[in-house]
């Protein structure tokens, strides 16, 4: 992380990290390679998905093409070997994330469908009429959404922690937000609109105190930060494949085991009952009283084959390296008139959103697309924080491990063409 409103830290004032060969990296993800209206693609919406190297390309191919075979339920060889690969992939998810156990472990479709298991198993079960969830301004709508239709369902009422001219939660507000009607706390790690890194472990001991369970989108933080759940002591951590550099359409949820075997499932089907009469049905251990019908086998084995290459590039170093070309964006970016960085909170991650004085950021972004620059206009699926910030929308560069200086440097040069064009 960076200290984007203040004094750079110590190891960012010494550029490029020598131990970090980026450009061998690189050659590990074939999409960058890739032109794009005759240019070299800059691809930097890393925050909306990240691109996938080659060994997790080549585990989901393997899979298709030698073992593909449902799991759980057969008895010959394809099957089985399908069935161990997912479960050694849940083994390798609590091992990434420090998990107790690993039927802790949820596999969901992404952070969404995460925030939305939790809000209709253990929302529905323990929050009613006048009882209060808290959340901060900052949140994706996924987690904002699921509790609005859970406050409909219930009769219960969101509190938003309000966040400052930086895009900083302001912790004394959340304290006085913490009652004797608070039911639960849910939070972004990371901002994906403003890469603000939350205070996670001091939200999450205030509530302890009250013994209020509290829930961490953690979509943004897992391709960036090193993320011990059993450090943070959190009740609810989720998480999406597609931006840890694995596939789409897969993610998960870690939940505390006495809070998973108190919920309810959240879906019935298959896979996720011990027994079925027309007069009752027995529902299955965890996880797998939460992953009805047949799962994305293939997406959890690349997952799987994510995380390993992750590991092996090193989470330490991948966050020095990016809190690096973060201060060498933000820099750049702060210099060229007109231009004016929307989230400058002292404690940031990969993402620089900003605005070009008199230019619509979906301009932007299309001039860029023609420079070979993929960015990201909008409104990020936070439309309360471009409320706060009085903005339509901003342009989003979101970094990744893969990505260079000299990329940042095509992004300025890009944005200059931006003004000259519109300005």
């Amino acid at each position: 992380m960076i200290r984007a409103g203040g004094a750079m830290t110590a190891r960012s004032r010494g550029g490029r990290s020598p131990a970090f060969e980026v450009e061998r990296i690189r050659q590990d993800f074939p999409v960058l390679g890739e032109k794009i209206r005759g240019k070299p693609l800059v691809y930097l919406d890393n925050a909306a998905t990240s691109q996938k190297p080659h060994v997790v390309i080549d585990t989901i191919r393997q899979f298709l093409s030698t073992y593909n075979s449902n799991v759980h339920r057969g008895v010959h060889q394809l099957s089985e070997r399908a069935t161990e690969a997912y479960e050694q992939a849940r083994t390798r998810v609590q091992g990434f994330i420090n998990a107790a156990e690993s039927r802790e472990i949820i596999f969901v479709r992404g952070t969404t469908e995460a925030i939305n298991l939790v809000a209709q198993s253990y929302g529905r079960t323990h929050i009613g009429t006048g009882d209060e969830i808290v959340i901060s301004a900052m949140e994706h709508h996924s987690n904002i959404v699921p509790w609005q239709i859970l406050c409909e369902q219930t009769g219960a009422v969101l509190r938003v922690v309000p966040i400052n001219d930086d895009g900083e939660m302001l912790l004394d507000e959340y304290v006085t937000l913490l009652t004797p009607r608070t039911r639960l706390v849910a939070v972004a790690h990371v901002s994906n609109a403003l890469g603000t890194i939350n205070p996670v472990r001091e939200v999450i001991r205030l509530a302890r105190r009250q013994g209020v369970p509290v829930l961490v989108d953690g979509a943004q933080a897992v391709p960036h930060l090193k993320v011990d759940v059993r450090e943070l002591d959190c009740d609810f951590y989720a998480f999406s494949g597609h931006k840890v550099f694995g596939p789409t359409g897969i993610g998960v949820l870690y939940g505390r085991a006495r809070l998973l075997e108190a919920m309810p499932p959240y879906q019935g089907g298959g896979d996720m009952i011990k027994s079925v009469t027309f007069a009752k049905t027995v529902y299955n251990d965890l996880p797998f009283k939460f992953e009805a019908g047949t799962p994305h086998i293939g997406g959890v084995i690349g997952l799987g084959a994510a995380l390993d290459y992750l590991d092996g590039v090193g989470l330490d170093r991948v966050t020095a390296y990016e809190d690096e070309l973060l201060v060498h964006a933000t820099e750049a970016l702060s210099a060229i008139p007109g231009v004016r960085i929307i989230g400058t909170a002292k404690e940031k991650a990969s993402v620089v959103s900003f605005v070009v004085d008199g230019v619509h950021a979906h301009d932007i972004g299309t001039v860029l697309d023609h420079e070979g620059i993929a960015i990201r206009a909008g409104h990020h699926c936070a439309m309360p924080v471009m409320q706060r910030f009085g903005v339509p929308a901003t342009a989003r560069a979101s970094l990744a491990f893969y990505n260079t200086r000299e990329e940042v440097d095509a992004l300025v040069r890009g944005i200059h063409k931006v003004i000259e064009m519109f300005v």
